[in-house]
């Protein structure tokens, strides 16, 4: 059921990774306003990510798997024919292409980050 995808491990480490991932990124930009950036603040800015990103994407692709036969199951937020719309959506679909587009998407991200990392530090 959704509240068992809910109390998943990985619920648990995506949520941690974003967490310390959004402390930093906003401690960054406040103290850029403020013209006083700490060397430890813009370190860890373009350090930290090194483990969280691929941290808290490891926890949403889990979750998301974990959350599959429970979506598919229920028809949570899909759409079938007919209806007034002549549209249908299946969600347990866009969930499986969701996840196939962390292939490409990621590692652009990710190789995008070390390369703004080589020019900052």
């Amino acid at each position: 059921s959704f509240l068992q995808v809910q109390s998943e491990d990985s619920v648990l480490l995506f949520v941690v990774a974003w967490t310390i991932t959004e402390i930093i990124r906003y401690s960054f930009y406040t103290f850029s306003l403020l013209n006083h950036l700490p060397y430890l603040i813009k370190w860890a800015r373009y350090t930290l990510f090194i483990v969280l990103y691929p941290m808290g994407v490891t926890g949403e692709l889990l979750t998301i798997y974990a959350a599959l036969p429970f979506v598919r199951q229920s028809g949570l937020y899909s759409i079938s024919l007919p209806n007034k719309y002549n549209f249908s959506f299946d969600y347990y679909t866009f969930l499986i292409l969701v996840m196939i587009s962390y292939i490409p998407i990621f590692p652009q991200l990710y190789f995008h980050m070390l390369h703004q990392r080589r020019k900052v530090l």
